[in-house]
């Protein structure tokens, strides 16, 4: 049950999330396999030591960052930011994720406003990230959000029957 009322504060990622992040990833990849560079399988079979090491190396520096919506208890949402070494005034977003019981709350913008005041505060007014083609659910949420379609196509990065566009904004 959606409600207005239910708070999930946003905050960077810690060496200490490392499990509730596996947990969170694993829900991430069960519930929409296409949007992300992974299978479950392979997340799922990946030691606990090496969730720890990435969720370490994201907690701090400028480079990239993750973010986490924490209610307390289960995460319930999830983004992230990384530099583009090509576009130094430009930060990726990946991994976006709302957990289904808290879609259409407005967590989704918080996680993005997070990861844009992220990106002001390393140097980079600008961001970028990537939808597969026909996912009007979250392309739509994006616009909403003052992505614009730059009508640039690549091909999905693991399965080459797919395809993304890409979105930007200022951060």
């Amino acid at each position: 049950m959606k409600s207005a009322t239910r708070r999930a504060p946003i905050r960077r990622v810690r060496p200490v999330d490392a499990a509730r992040m596996r947990a969170l990833r694993l829900e991430m990849l069960a519930d929409a396999p296409l949007a992300f560079l992974e299978t479950i399988a392979d997340a799922a079979a990946r030691p606990h030591a090496e969730y720890a090491a990435r969720v370490a190396y994201t907690s701090r520096g400028t480079s990239t960052a993750q973010f986490v919506a924490d209610p307390g208890g289960r995460f319930v949402g999830h983004a992230g930011g990384t530099v583009n070494p090509h576009e130094p005034g430009l930060t990726v977003i990946y991994a976006v994720y709302v957990t289904p019981a808290w879609r259409g709350s407005g967590l989704l913008a918080e996680l993005i406003d997070e990861v844009a005041a992220w990106s002001r505060a390393c140097g980079r007014p600008e961001l970028l990230l990537e939808v597969v083609v026909g996912n009007d659910r979250a392309y739509r949420a994006y616009q909403r959000l003052g992505f614009t379609d730059t009508n640039v196509r690549v091909p999905h990065p693991t399965i080459p029957a797919l395809t993304e566009l890409q979105m930007r904004r200022p951060a």
